[in-house]
């Protein structure tokens, strides 16, 4: 479906397009949720920048659905938002955005910050991710996230999942969460290779380029909105009059194309 934006923009969008797309799909974060109206490529979108929406955009393009869990765990130590009040607004994007591919769970990120905040334990992050992934996937697309830190805590996370019956190689896609700001470690990298033996198709969340360089072609899919860093602190682009790109879609699809290069 051909992007729904001003001619001119239509023509840069395209001059940027690859020629051809690795086997990583690679869909795009934003916080900029009109963008879901606007551009032809898959995008990654916060549950916690759409919920603020009273009028929702009619999507043009497939997305997935960030359920915050990262940014509501470190600001609260915890899930405020309940299941019920997640489940209605997954049914309410699916109905009237549309092209919903699939929806993260309230999943319990295992970040070293994430365990300080709650003052829970690997395991009892992993039991939770699990227990809320059995409830909620009777409702919508949600899919399972193998959260951990050591490799040995994502295999022990896949054995919470068979162990209450869930089979993982049978998925679509599983995400694998808290690897973001530790991508280009040899560690992740032997935690993605030791996911693929076992025979589970992966999202990684917040996957930049340095860690599509080192295990891209292990993933499925990924998403990152690291270009919005990135632009921030980075001159505009020739012919942007804004002060930065940090909101740019122009911006950000010349650097989706950059990542796409990497992966290919």
């Amino acid at each position: 479906m051909a992007a729904i934006l001003p001619a001119r923009s239509q023509r840069r969008a395209s001059a940027l397009a690859p020629a051809e797309e690795p086997r990583m799909r690679f869909l795009l974060g934003t916080h900029e949720t009109s963008w879901l109206a606007k551009v032809d490529v898959p995008l990654f979108v916060s549950h916690r920048r759409l919920r603020e929406r009273a009028r929702l955009p009619v999507a043009v393009c497939d997305w997935a659905l960030d359920s915050g869990g990262f940014t509501e765990l470190n600001l609260y130590g915890g899930w405020r938002t309940s299941v019920s009040e997640y489940v209605e607004a997954v049914q309410r994007y699916s109905e009237e955005i549309g092209r919903l591919l699939w929806a993260a769970p309230m999943d319990w990120v295992c970040e070293p910050s994430t365990l300080a905040e709650t003052g829970l334990s690997v395991r009892e992050h992993q039991q939770r991710t699990v227990a809320n992934y059995l409830e909620l996937r009777l409702h919508g697309p949600f899919i399972p996230v193998l959260q951990g830190w050591t490799p040995q805590d994502y295999l022990g996370c896949i054995e919470l999942y068979q162990s209450a019956g869930v089979s993982l190689t049978d998925m679509p896609v599983v995400g694998v969460g808290s690897i973001c700001h530790r991508q280009n470690t040899v560690e992740v990298a032997r935690i993605m290779q030791m996911i693929q033996r076992a025979g589970i198709r992966t999202h990684g969340f917040g996957v930049k380029k340095t860690g599509v360089a080192h295990y891209g072609g292990l993933l499925t899919s990924a998403d990152s909105m690291a270009w919005s860093y990135s632009a921030r602190y980075s001159p505009p682009l020739p012919g942007c009059t804004h002060k930065h790109c940090s909101n740019c879609l122009r911006y950000a699809l010349d650097w989706r194309n950059q990542l796409l290069a990497v992966a290919r």
